[in-house]
């Protein structure tokens, strides 16, 4: 028996779902060789890029690309676990395509537009854009609502436009058009 961390342990000849470690260092090198394979396709020099693993709730990847902190995807590890071999298949080039895309042809394209489904099937993956994963056990974050009135109605705005409109942005109702104030 390998120990590879405290928690998770490799054996020999062991035939039951893919152990937590193995599947997140297959994403890696998945994630590393189809940027290599874009980067000689397209000719363009392959990028810095993080790999991470702390993507939380719904969504199974994110790919972003900051000017300072260079290229980053994040994985959602709950759907790797649970998926494996889908989310290898399908998540990992659907992140990777992001990434080429915006290096390829800038950073004004749709992001699942015509260009990011080519690279898609320069991958030959499918060009879904959204994943059907069982997301029941993923956690997500429960934004806490405040009512606000208008002239015909009550509204709830989430814990984010609440903290917008005390900065001072303003939030029209789309029946009446009146501002919405914090209700008393």
């Amino acid at each position: 028996m390998t120990i590879v961390n405290q928690r998770e342990r490799v054996f020999r000849g062991y035939n039951g779902p893919m152990p937590h470690v193995e599947l997140q260092q297959r994403a890696i090198a998945q994630t590393r060789q189809l940027l290599a394979r874009a980067a000689e396709h397209y000719a363009i020099s392959p990028p810095r890029l993080e790999i991470r693993f702390d993507l939380r709730g719904q969504s199974a990847g994110m790919a972003s690309h900051g000017a300072a902190s260079g290229m980053v995807i994040r994985y959602n590890d709950l759907l790797l676990r649970e998926n494996g071999e889908d989310f290898l298949r399908r998540t990992v080039p659907h992140e990777v395509a992001h990434l080429i895309t915006r290096l390829v042809f800038g950073p004004r394209c749709r992001p699942h537009g015509a260009e990011w489904r080519r690279v898609m099937g320069f991958f030959g993956a499918d060009p879904s854009r959204c994943h059907r994963y069982d997301t029941s056990r993923a956690r997500t974050r429960t934004l806490k609502e405040f009512r606000y009135v208008c002239g015909c109605r009550d509204h709830a705005l989430s814990s984010i436009r609440h903290n917008r409109a005390r900065r001072g942005w303003r939030y029209l109702c789309r029946s009446c058009g009146g501002i919405l104030k914090p209700k008393a």
